[in-house]
């Protein structure tokens, strides 16, 4: 009996060793299909990318098409400089303030309304369809009924008023809804931690909260500046007489054809990864912060 027990992880690890052994034969033909398949996705999803950027580092006899003719800086000068392109100078500047006002709004009252869902109140179900109502909405027939709204109380409509409304009925439905998703994943015993630690109301959710949803709120963030960085139909017929960046480029559409659209492309996608990489940069500061005061 002695021997035969002796004998058993012999014989069992070679066994154990084969079931876990990575094959050695070829793969399936399904695997080479999908990899086809999933290539030819990445080449459509950022193949046009790639052409603009390329053909933005033209020089000045270069076209639309390719093949490309020289290379320099010319149509990112050209963009901020010649009158012909458009006033993409005033655009971007309002698109960037515009997009920085409606994600502070929209940061600070998801919050708020991710504190006030945390218990059920009395008519809590219609408040939620009604926040969320918008997204029902198409955006072009908001933004029209915004723009009519503005008209018949006798305002001007401009970026800063009503389309940063119409703006907000878009960016706030999804700010709350990840909220809600980052409040469901919070532990109440930190809170009750910190209450039973002498901490106040404030001091619980500034210190203890903020904190731990700091990943959430940036991710709100995000929504809300590229929802509104990026936004055609709500701000079309509420922007008023300036344009956004969406707009100048799709009136730049209609007269301008030379790179300098591919250029103000180029330029849009290095403020969206500037962006992207300082949230994540402070969510690694943040992060990193927390875990030295943890040690100390």
């Amino acid at each position: 009996m002695s021997a035969a027990l002796a004998d058993m992880p012999e014989t069992a690890a070679p066994a154990t060793r084969k079931a876990i052994a990575p094959s050695k034969g070829g793969r399936p033909w399904t695997f080479y299909v999908l990899a086809t398949l999933f290539g030819f996705y990445v080449i459509a999803l950022y193949g046009p990318m790639f052409c603009i950027y390329v053909l933005s580092f033209q020089d000045i006899r270069g076209g639309l098409v390719f093949p490309m003719k020289g290379h320099s800086l010319h149509w990112f000068v050209d963009l901020f400089t010649q009158v012909r392109t458009g006033d993409v100078k005033g655009s971007f500047d309002r698109s960037i303030k515009l997009a920085v006002i409606v994600t502070v709004i929209t940061v600070v009252v998801s919050f708020l309304a991710g504190l006030g869902f945390r218990k059920r109140f009395r008519g809590d179900t219609v408040v939620f369809y009604m926040m969320i109502g918008s997204l029902v909405a198409p955006g072009l027939v908001l933004g029209l009924g915004t723009g009519l709204l503005f008209q018949a109380l006798g305002l001007n409509a401009s970026w800063y008023t009503s389309a940063l409304g119409a703006q907000l009925s878009w960016t706030l439905p999804f700010g709350v809804l990840v909220m809600f998703a980052v409040m469901s994943r919070f532990n109440h015993v930190w809170e009750e931690a910190a209450y039973d630690l002498g901490a106040s109301r404030w001091q619980s959710i500034w210190l203890v909260m903020i904190p731990v949803l700091v990943p959430g709120i940036v991710a709100v963030a995000l929504f809300g500046f590229t929802l509104s960085y990026d936004e055609f139909a709500r701000s079309l017929q509420t922007a008023g007489s300036l344009n956004t960046l969406p707009l100048e480029i799709w009136s730049m559409t209609l007269n301008v054809t030379s790179p300098s659209l591919y250029a103000l492309g180029t330029v849009t996608t290095i403020v969206s990864f500037i962006v992207i990489g300082a949230s994540l940069g402070s969510i690694v500061l943040i992060q990193k912060r927390r875990g030295s005061s943890a040690k100390g």
